[in-house]
């Protein structure tokens, strides 16, 4: 019985130690953009591991479609770290993109017409981009 209480308090601290890491980190979340993940992804691997302003940056000038879409999600991402810290600008802060994840989510199946009346299936894909925002000593650990 006591080593059920022992467990029951290692998962509370455990529970409690990532609800104090995601005070520190910001995040921000698209749901169901109408882009291939595998677009998308290859604009993630660009920003990646890269300084917020560099990051912003490189979508800016990225000719791609999913840049603009990442860049407004990198955008409400700083705006929800200045939300949890007033008064503090994102430039003198460090922030670093953490993390980055594009998910597939929905597909939309069509049907193509196709020689001897066969038809072809198109499979419309979409996404779901998370990413996090943390400090630069916070990248390191």
């Amino acid at each position: 019985m006591a080593e059920e209480t022992k467990h029951r308090t290692k998962k509370k601290d455990r529970a409690a130690k990532l609800k104090e890491q995601k005070k520190e980190m910001s995040f921000a979340v698209l749901r169901n953009n109408p882009t291939s993940p595998r677009k998308m992804r290859l604009m993630a691997g660009l920003i990646r591991n890269q300084n917020v302003s560099k990051a912003l940056d490189i979508l800016q000038y990225s000719p791609q479609e999913a840049a603009i879409k990442l860049r407004k999600l990198l955008l409400s991402a700083v705006a929800n770290w200045g939300s949890k810290n007033e008064g503090a600008r994102f430039e003198d802060a460090d922030l670093v993109v953490k993390e980055v994840r594009v998910d597939g989510a929905r597909m939309l199946k069509r049907l193509r017409p196709a020689p001897q009346g066969r038809a072809y299936r198109i499979r419309k894909r979409s996404n779901h981009v998370t990413i996090v925002l943390g400090n630069k000593e916070n990248s390191d650990k």
